[in-house]
């Protein structure tokens, strides 16, 4: 009998809450623009709640790193962007001299904010959504796309799809699904070059925020008759298509989508039409991930955890707020490599942090971390640091991965977000930044 999660209601959601009960001397601050509420809280629930648990274990684990706490505060932006910027400005005033990255999970929140964290010098870590084209650093020196952005993954998704159909998608129609937002667009220029170069016939069909209505949207699927169908949706939107798909007959094995598709809060309510679907991921479910059963140990074991729904450790967007976390903690480390340790790390020395990362095998296993994240090197003219994924498919109980990493067609797929971010500069009047002299 499969477990229905019931919601998760944070021990901290809105308030600030410090991270360790004794009073300490060097602390490194999160502004965390976080929701927990609205048609997206489920998911929300999750990621923040690994990656607040992280932070939390780092504390009681390591003491901080080296010697320095960390600490947080929240605050509910609903998903909405008008309030995602109202969370921001909130926040930023206490971030001034110690910065940890922001992650807001949102892409309409991001692009509202990469030009103001610029200007007031704040790390805004885009883990798996926001600007692609902020990967290039020349022009966007506090914006990481981290391991891997929506062109990117769209491109490996074709690849997969390529592989599996004999090395060729000629002829081949691909509706590509998206909810119709700066996220779901962000893939569309990707998937018209793949369309280009691999000869198959692109249908775009949009679906409204939160994508709880689609009858209109599957009857032009079931009209069009294609192979595949790219999805990328969030929220109720997902667990919806999965029911539309089984109403009208289309097979979920045809249906892949994208890493914001493939969480148990996606499957789990749409029950068995939701059996054989396939999405992308960078980082597996489950408790056998050491550092998620770790924190399992110390910190739910010590009373200390975020949730007070258990079920959802070792669930992929809870794994994923524990990835997002470690990167972030990773940055906040090698900044202090260069900028002295035991000491709180201010933005500019944290993005620098983020734009030197060097997240080897070796070093992710170190962090108890395999399965969590590819390698991630990053620079000033490449921050996403990696842009490799894997597909995982759902057997009906939980998340199978069914490849290794794959790797899209960078030569495709890098010129098209470096011509956006080279437009960029010259509508914002930015002088980019010469990485060729960049340590």
């Amino acid at each position: 009998m499969m477990k229905t999660f019931k919601p998760a209601v944070a021990a901290a959601a809105v308030s600030l809450a410090m991270l360790s009960q004794a009073a300490v001397s060097a602390e490194q601050f999160f502004p965390i623009p976080s929701f927990r509420v609205g048609p997206y809280g489920a998911n929300g629930q999750s990621f923040y709640g690994g990656f607040i648990d992280y932070l939390n274990y780092v504390n009681m684990k390591e003491k901080g790193v080296n010697g320095v706490q960390m600490a947080y505060e929240e605050c509910e932006t609903e998903y909405n962007t008008a309030k995602g910027i109202e969370c921001y400005e909130r926040l930023k005033g206490k971030a001034a001299d110690s910065a940890g990255p922001i992650h807001v999970m949102s892409t309409g929140i991001s692009y509202a904010l990469v030009d103001k964290s610029a200007q007031d010098k704040l790390p805004l870590t885009m883990m798996g959504y926001g600007r692609t084209d902020a990967v290039d650093g020349s022009v966007f020196p506090y914006a990481f796309p981290l391991v891997t952005t929506y062109q990117m993954q769209a491109s490996a998704i074709i690849k997969f799809l390529r592989d599996k159909n004999a090395g060729s998608l000629e002829g081949k129609k691909i509706v590509y699904l998206y909810h119709d937002s700066a996220y779901g667009k962000e893939a569309i220029v990707a998937l018209q070059a793949e369309a280009s170069l691999n000869k198959f016939n692109l249908v775009l069909i949009p679906v409204a925020h939160p994508g709880n209505e689609q009858g209109a949207q599957w009857l032009k699927i079931r009209q069009e008759k294609p192979d595949f169908v790219v999805f990328w949706g969030w929220g109720v939107m997902n667990q919806t298509a999965l029911k539309a798909a089984q109403k009208v007959g289309f097979p979920r094995d045809k249906m892949i989508g994208s890493w914001w598709t493939g969480s148990e809060e996606d499957v789990i309510p749409a029950g068995d039409a939701a059996k054989g679907y396939m999405a992308a991921t960078w980082n597996v479910s489950g408790k056998k991930v050491p550092v998620i059963a770790d924190i399992e140990k110390v910190v739910y074991g010590a009373g200390k955890g975020n949730l007070q729904d258990k079920d959802k450790i070792g669930t992929i967007l809870y794994n994923r707020g524990v990835s997002a976390a470690v990167v972030s903690v990773e940055a906040i480390r090698k900044a202090q490599e260069k900028f002295g340790k035991g000491k709180p790390m201010n933005g500019t020395q944290v993005a620098w942090g983020l734009e030197h990362l060097d997240m080897t095998e070796a070093r992710i296993k170190a962090l108890g971390a395999t399965d969590l994240l590819p390698e991630i090197k990053t620079s000033c003219s490449n921050h996403e640091g990696s842009g490799k994924v894997k597909i995982q498919q759902w057997d009906g109980a939980k998340w199978v991965p069914v490849t290794g990493w794959i790797e899209g067609n960078k030569a495709l797929i890098h010129p098209l977000f470096q011509a956006s971010a080279k437009q960029y500069a010259k509508e914002k009047g930015i002088t980019p930044r010469d990485c060729s002299k960049e340590k």
